[in-house]
C-alpha cells in the first residue's frame, strides 16, 4: 500500500511541472492566489479577500437590507453576480446564509425524488441533470465566495444577476416540475 501510495505521488508529480509550465500567466497567479490570497491583496486576491470581510462582517444576524458596506462602498466586486452569496452573508448575516442553503438544499432533495420516482428513465436522466448543473453550481460559487475554490465566476441560481442563467433555471425548474406533474402525485 505505501508503495502505490509513493507511485501515485511520484506520477502526480511528474505530470504536474510541465502542466504547470503550460498555464497561461492568469491561471498561475489564479491558482497561487487560491492558495494565498494575501500574496496579491491589491489585485488577484482582492476578490476572495474582500468576499470574506463581507461574509465575516455580517455576524450572526447581518448588518440589514441594504445595510452592508462592502457592497456599498463597492469593496466586493461583482456583488450582483459572481458574489451575490456574499452580500447576503454580509447583509443577512450567518442565519441568511443558512437559510439561502436550506432553500436550495430543499429544492435539490425535490430534484432528486423527482429523479428516483419518474417512471420513463429519460425523464429521471434529464431531471437528475439539472440537479447535478444546479449542485455544481451552488457548490462552486458558494465555495469560492468562502474562499474554499478558485474565483471562477459561476452563478449562484435563481440569485445571481444574468438574463440568460436565471431564464435557464426557470425554464429548468419548470421542466423537472412538469415531468412530475405528468408522473401524478411525487
Amino acid at each position: 500500500e505505501g508503495a502505490s501510495v509513493a507511485a501515485a505521488n511520484l506520477a502526480a508529480g511528474t505530470i504536474a511541472v510541465p502542466l504547470w509550465n503550460s498555464l497561461e500567466p492568469y491561471q498561475k497567479a489564479r491558482l497561487l492566489v487560491f492558495l494565498d490570497p494575501s500574496i496579491d491583496p491589491r489585485g488577484a486576491g482582492w476578490h476572495v479577500i474582500q468576499s470574506r470581510v463581507a461574509i465575516g462582517s455580517g455576524g450572526l444576524f447581518g448588518k440589514g437590507f441594504t445595510l452592508g458596506t462592502q457592497k456599498r462602498l463597492a469593496f466586493l466586486p461583482e456583488q450582483h453576480t459572481d458574489f451575490i452569496f456574499s452580500v447576503i452573508g454580509e447583509e443577512f448575516g450567518f442565519i441568511g446564509t443558512v437559510g439561502v442553503l436550506v432553500v436550495f438544499g430543499l429544492v435539490l432533495w425535490r430534484l432528486v425524488r423527482i429523479a428516483e420516482r419518474v417512471a420513463d428513465p429519460f425523464a429521471g436522466m434529464v431531471v437528475f441533470g439539472i440537479f447535478g448543473a444546479w449542485f455544481a453550481h451552488i457548490v462552486v460559487n458558494v465555495g469560492m465566495t468562502v474562499g474554499v475554490m478558485p474565483i471562477t465566476g459561476i452563478p449562484l441560481p435563481f440569485l445571481s444577476y444574468g438574463g440568460s442563467f436565471l431564464l435557464a433555471s426557470y425554464l429548468a425548474l419548470g421542466l423537472a416540475e412538469r415531468i412530475a406533474a405528468e408522473q401524478g402525485r411525487i
